[in-house]
């Protein structure tokens, strides 16, 4: 398990430019199979998405490296994270910020994912069930990641990322999707930098540009 663990991190993480050390050591210290259905733990460091159920998958070990270096998140950072899935990530995030809640609308994944990251003992992890794929109240944070990919730029998470915080988002429709850091410079200027091309499964409920049907 350890040399698989170590295989994933080296040949293909770290190759695919993390080479942030406090990510690479947090990918030796999460394990990551606690957090993969039981039924598909031998895929657990595989480079491929690993689906959970309800059409949801977890992402590729190199995609949720990626995604934590580029939010360069510090430990006084809040973050909300849109879509909890398996709970991995929220613990990666975890364990760099001050504290992240995780909204998820499928209730029987938020509880998958409760289970998986009970034996690390977070206590600085918010769980919930509900929608957030056009916004989470009004609380602003430091950071806002959403596993699930958007159609366009989400404005209505934007309301919820601090000005000179930073929003991670896979954009685009399949298969011309883009992986893109989004900052807020200002109350209604946006920075964007796309990052890598990489497809994700959609954000259910996500908001869907006008479309011409002939």
């Amino acid at each position: 398990m350890e040399q698989a663990r170590f295989n994933m991190v080296e040949q293909q993480i770290r190759p695919w430019d993390v080479l942030d050390g406090e990510v690479l050591d947090l990918l030796k210290k999460i394990k990551r199979e606690h957090f993969v259905p039981i039924t598909q733990r031998a895929l657990a460091f595989m480079d491929l998405d690993i689906p959970l159920g309800h059409g949801a998958k977890m992402w590729q070990p190199k995609m949720e490296a990626r995604a934590i270096q580029a939010l360069a998140l510090k430990h006084s950072d809040k973050v909300l994270e849109v879509g909890t899935g398996s709970g991995y990530l929220t613990a990666l995030i975890a364990n760099l910020a001050n504290h992240v809640t995780s909204v998820e609308i499928v209730p029987e994944l938020s509880a998958f994912a409760e289970r998986n990251l009970a034996s690390l003992h977070n206590d600085n992890v918010t769980l919930a069930v509900g929608d957030a794929a056009n916004g989470w109240g009004t609380t602003e944070y430091d950071a806002v990641v959403l596993t699930g990919s958007v159609p366009l730029q989400p404005i209505g998470l934007l309301k919820n990322v601090k000005v000179g915080g930073r929003l991670f988002a896979v954009i685009g429709d399949a298969p011309a999707m883009k992986a893109c850091l989004i900052k807020k410079v200002s109350a209604d200027k946006f920075d964007t930098a796309t990052l890598f091309e990489f497809s994700v499964e959609p954000l259910k409920n996500a908001q869907q540009p006008q479309r011409f049907v002939f």
